[in-house]
């Protein structure tokens, strides 16, 4: 049922964390059509109430907001800037939302097109990992016209427990989102290391899990990253270490542009790409740990 708020939705692209998305939009009672460039994966959503839109020109088609949860920065211009993109189907007065992690060069490229076209485009980078995705709970940074932002609200409350607005251009969330992800990646490593650590001296992983998550890091980043090092759930994915890799060479591209230097950015970018050629990209990020007890004659 349509709240008095409801939305007229396209949104492109289903992977994990925009299907999650996707099934709160829909259950928060906004009209929504479907878009992916892998034919098969909106099956759920159309029993749902979805519509399937054969076309990113038809997901566009009469939608107030049209949003695209794409993986990386080629794929955001492709769906964005090709002949049949989001940029030459968005309807008068609708805004582009990007909820993806991209480098602060594509949204400066994207907004750059957009207003060329006296179109709207906003970024609001998401978060979390897919559950609180599918559960309501990511963590939302928006940043563009305050019109846009404003229009995109009934969205980001049934998607995020709360919204971070972080300025009137785009690249501002991305900085921010960047930023976080920057920090985060720091200190799944800094636990890898605790752990490598401990166990050196015999200690069992567990208890250093304890002291760690039940002193001064009761954070959910420790809680949920250092529990997946403890049991060495890798397969149980949430974010991928190839992922965490393609967002950790943004975060250095930024850096390098800003002319900021992470020395810390560094190290964790090498311990993933370790990750990676050691066959673990498809596994979650925090087995960078398992790189860490190889480094440390652990393993």
């Amino acid at each position: 049922m349509k709240n008095a708020h409801a939305l007229n939705v396209g949104l492109i692209g289903l992977g994990r964390m925009g299907r999650g998305m996707a099934g709160r939009i829909l259950g928060g009672g906004h009209d929504l059509a479907v878009y992916n460039r892998t034919p098969g994966k909106d099956t759920d959503l159309i029993k749902e109430g979805a519509l399937s839109a054969p076309s990113i020109a038809a997901a566009c088609e009469g939608r107030e907001v049209v949003i695209t949860m794409v993986t990386d920065d080629a794929a955001l211009r492709e769906v964005t800037l090709s002949a049949g993109g989001v940029r030459k189907s968005l309807a008068n007065g609708a805004v582009h939302l990007t909820m993806g992690t991209h480098s602060i060069a594509c949204i400066q490229q994207i907004a750059a097109a957009h207003a060329e076209s006296n179109q709207t485009f906003a970024a609001a980078p998401v978060l979390g990992r897919p559950d609180l995705a599918a559960n309501g709970q990511l963590g939302i940074v928006a940043a563009g016209p305050r019109q846009a932002l404003q229009k995109c609200e009934p969205l980001f409350q049934v998607m995020g427990r709360r919204t971070f607005l972080a300025g009137d251009r785009p690249e501002h969330a991305m900085a921010a989102k960047l930023a976080n992800n920057f920090v985060l990646g720091c200190a799944i490593q800094a636990m890898a290391e605790g752990f490598s650590l401990v166990r050196k001296y015999g200690v069992a992983p567990q208890v250093f899990y304890e002291v760690m998550t039940e002193s001064l890091f009761a954070a959910p980043a420790y809680k949920v990253y250092g529990k997946i090092m403890v049991d060495e759930a890798y397969d149980k994915v949430g974010f991928t270490t190839l992922l965490g890799l393609k967002d950790f060479n943004l975060i250095m591209a930024a850096a390098e542009q800003a002319r900021v230097p992470l020395p810390s950015g560094n190290a964790f970018r090498d311990r993933l790409l370790s990750a990676v050629a050691h066959g673990d990209g498809e596994k979650d990020w925090a087995v960078v740990a398992r790189e860490q007890s190889r480094a440390s004659g652990l393993e």
